[in-house]
């Protein structure tokens, strides 16, 4: 450690005089303070990071080509297992959507079936017995009567006849009275003439338990 000695006269107070008996060594020196730096930023999230460890998200496929491309190459990538686990995933995601479109929950529904004005013609076909819902039985009774006789056929195909001029008849009355009920009930709707009729025609002309979605109510039920 040095001192300055002042004099007299400016060359004296020029000149620098070491202290004996004192070592630098005396004075230790003071610890840097430890300064804790922050991130600056805020913490990811996790799904975020992961994201990120994954590279870049491919874009949504444009074209069914390209969809069905991507899904060959997935498989490629894939184990036995793996594929095995995926389409047991699929198979399940599509009974469960399944079991919800005939349940009527109307976000699995068919664009078709949709609203409630859909639901209400349904439940209107449900809670009749229709003449129409024979359709199906009777035309597999006509295909089979080919194999017949001659004679047998006609007679078949006569019936036929008459039973195909009496559900054209109902298939005319239930729209009219599909499309006069739900004037009442939905005042406002714009759903209804042609395409609401055979809409209605079309469910009763189907078994009852092959409709999708399944009917809510039974014959004779009040709607």
């Amino acid at each position: 450690m040095k001192l300055l000695r002042r004099g007299g006269s400016d060359d004296s107070a020029d000149h620098e005089v070491p202290v004996t008996g004192v070592s630098s060594a005396a004075v230790p020196d003071e610890p840097a303070p430890k300064v804790t730096v922050g991130k600056g930023r805020p913490t990811p999230k996790r799904r975020d990071a992961e994201a990120r460890r994954r590279g870049p998200v491919a874009p949504a496929p444009t074209t069914a080509k390209e969809a069905r491309e991507r899904r060959k190459a997935a498989r490629k990538s894939q184990s036995k297992e793996e594929r095995k686990a995926a389409a047991a995933k699929r198979r399940a995601d599509a009974a469960e959507r399944r079991n919800r479109m005939l349940a009527g929950e109307e976000k699995y529904l068919l664009p078709r079936d949709r609203g409630p004005v859909r639901a209400y013609v349904r439940d209107l076909v449900d809670s009749r017995r229709n003449l129409v819902g024979l359709f199906m039985p009777l035309a597999l009774v006509l295909i089979m009567s080919m194999f017949l006789g001659p004679v047998i056929q006609q007679y078949v195909t006569l019936a036929m006849f008459v039973m195909m001029l009496l559900m054209v008849i109902e298939g005319i009355y239930l729209g009219r009275l599909v499309n006069k009920k739900v004037r009442q009930r939905f005042p406002e709707s714009t759903d209804g003439g042609f395409g609401l009729g055979w809409y209605a025609f079309v469910r009763a002309s189907q078994i009852k338990k092959l409709r999708a979605p399944l009917p809510r109510v039974g014959p004779g039920d009040a709607v």
